[in-house]
């Protein structure tokens, strides 16, 4: 081979090389959960696979606790497309999606069974795909377990919470519910909450078992009262501009991934959620009580009735959601 041919061959090399690099994408994906939270474990995981299908030509660069906004700055930005990917929940992308509005309605859900079989199947998919128009394209459901109160006193009726400042997600459905069991609802952001519940800006919150763990509210709300009111998932959303960046291929590869990881975290949230109440427990002293769920289902009743009455859409996907509990 002479000088000539060799130097073509290198040429050439060099210029697969910067093509691949140029092609290859890092997407940015943000969320408020810390690095050790279930949650994030299983972005990891998604991107990890993602990376592997597609050969490094897409890659996900994850940013726990919120570093690039709170979720509703990361919606916004996954909107205009100044972010690539975010995570937040139900309760927060009903403002954005109406039809997530559903995972916010108490008790619809008879079981994390019967939660998890509705988000892998068609109803879940056609809530995902019902954000595309407004700019976020779901990918994946995230289950976070029952929410319930949490206080420095228990909460075993609708009585107990008369009276009291329950923090709430800055969420339509959470202030209607929470107003409807006759507390005040106080939104406070999450970073806010474990100095709000310590000096008493806010009575009790509400949230599932990991919260008095991965955020320490334990030490400052001695009371978990097992309600269990909502099961509202954490949701994983692409941007328009990103995904339409992406071939065909590498679409299908990151669905397949988000997909995934969705299944095994369910899995592993049960777990996450089992050692909390221990760790709780038996680390910080908080005692868990057992709750008579009626008088709560009677009491957020209207809340049910008023979203079916609000729109065909949302009447059918409560029908369709019961049916499958069946």
């Amino acid at each position: 081979m002479n000088l000539t041919t060799r130097f073509a061959c290198s040429s050439a090399v060099a210029l697969f090389a910067l093509t691949a690099a140029a092609e290859a994408r890092t997407l940015r994906l943000n969320h408020n959960n810390p690095e050790d939270h279930p949650v994030h474990l299983s972005m990891q995981k998604m991107a990890k696979e993602v990376e592997e299908a597609t050969g490094g030509s897409v890659k996900i660069r994850i940013y726990a606790n919120g570093q690039l906004g709170t979720q509703r700055e990361s919606t916004e930005q996954v909107q205009n497309c100044s972010l690539d990917m975010a995570r937040s929940n139900a309760a927060e992308l009903e403002a954005f999606v109406p039809s997530y509005g559903v995972f916010n309605l108490p008790y619809l859900f008879d079981s994390e069974d019967h939660f998890d079989a509705v988000v892998a199947g068609e109803v879940g998919q056609r809530i995902l795909d019902s954000g595309i128009e407004q700019g976020i394209r779901g990918l994946a459901y995230y289950t976070e377990g029952a929410r319930s109160f949490y206080a420095n006193k228990p909460i075993l009726t609708p009585a107990d919470l008369n009276g009291m400042k329950i923090r709430v997600q800055p969420s339509p459905s959470a202030v209607r519910m929470v107003e409807l069991l006759g507390a005040s609802p106080t939104p406070i952001g999450w970073g806010e909450l474990y100095s709000a519940l310590q000096q008493g800006v806010v009575d009790g919150a509400e949230n599932n078992p990991t919260a008095l763990t991965t955020a320490r509210h334990g030490e400052v709300a001695k009371h978990f009262s097992l309600d269990e009111h909502t099961l509202i998932p954490a949701v994983v959303f692409i941007s328009k501009c990103a995904w339409d960046e992406m071939s065909p291929e590498e679409q299908t590869a990151l669905s397949t991934a988000a997909r995934n990881s969705m299944i095994s975290h369910s899995e592993a949230w049960r777990e996450a959620a089992a050692e909390a109440i221990e760790t709780a427990k038996s680390e910080l002293g908080v005692e868990i009580h057992e709750v008579d769920k009626a008088p709560f289902i009677e009491a957020v009743q209207p809340m049910v009735d008023e979203a079916r009455a609000s729109s065909e859409e949302m009447a059918e996907l409560i029908d369709q959601i019961r049916a499958q509990a069946q």
